[in-house]
């Protein structure tokens, strides 16, 4: 069974709208990851937990959208980066795309913290045009799901825990040779509860935020079959549930 839709035919594609409502959208970045990682590592990530879980539950997932909100790492080589409100509004076109064919369910797998903020507003504005949004990102739930795996130090941007997931992905395209630990700067005007517009390059030479050095594909795997179990579990609770029970409640 086909589960990507720019595999299936336009025939096909008829046939799984005509007994679905429901779709996966992988969104993510192009962005540095460190001196060891692939600038795509956010939308390959993305689209890898996307296209897993889709094969896994035969639900339709889309071609993944690779620029997102980056550009406060736009100092290192090779960052792409867009506005939030072009986020915003191409994601948004894509699902009311999707409407048009019936679906009134989409998940969309982040690979980028940076695009949560857009996306966010897309899902509050399309609820209530009767298309309810969830948003799944991996790294928030895996210190919970695997506590003993890794650090903190470890969990940060393009640390171990994010190039473990790389090199159990595609490991021909990471270079751990480069791979360094580098603690981020403090910056002189911070204290507690002040939040500062600040870049990448602010904090971090090589654009890594902690250990990097120790990361490795049997641990990466393990993050992976634990962030697809939690993805599968919250498709199938959203597939089995009524599209009323999701809308927006009515005045009180």
């Amino acid at each position: 069974m086909k589960v990507m839709l720019h595999e299936m035919s336009w025939a096909e594609a008829k046939e799984y709208f005509a007994k679905n409502d429901i779709a996966i959208l992988p969104v993510g970045s192009n962005e540095q990851h460190g001196p060891q990682n692939p600038l795509g590592t956010d939308h390959l990530i993305a689209k890898a937990i996307a296209e897993e879980t889709a094969k896994r539950i035969g639900i339709l997932c889309l071609q993944v959208i690779p620029f997102g909100v980056s550009s406060h790492h736009k100092q290192f080589w090779g960052t792409i980066h867009v506005s939030p409100e072009t986020l915003k509004n191409y994601v948004k076109e894509v699902c009311l795309a999707l409407n048009y064919y019936g679906v009134r369910k989409v998940v969309i797998v982040n690979g980028h913290g940076g695009n949560l903020g857009a996306l966010m507003e897309v899902a509050r504005e399309l609820r209530e045009k009767g298309i309810f949004v969830s948003v799944f990102q991996w790294w928030p739930i895996t210190g919970k799901l695997l506590p003993e795996l890794f650090t903190p130090e470890e969990r940060r941007h393009a640390c171990a825990e994010e190039t473990s997931l790389n090199l159990t992905l595609h490991p021909n395209i990471v270079d751990m040779s480069k791979a360094v630990d580098e603690e981020p700067r403090e910056h002189k005007v911070r204290v507690e509860g002040v939040t500062l517009a600040l870049d990448t390059v602010d904090y971090t030479d090589s654009g890594v935020f902690g250990k990097s050095t120790i990361a490795s594909a049997e641990k990466g795997k393990k993050v992976f079959e634990a962030v697809i179990s939690e993805l599968v579990k919250h498709v199938n609770l959203l597939r089995e549930a009524k599209i009323e029970d999701l809308m927006q409640k009515s005045k009180v």
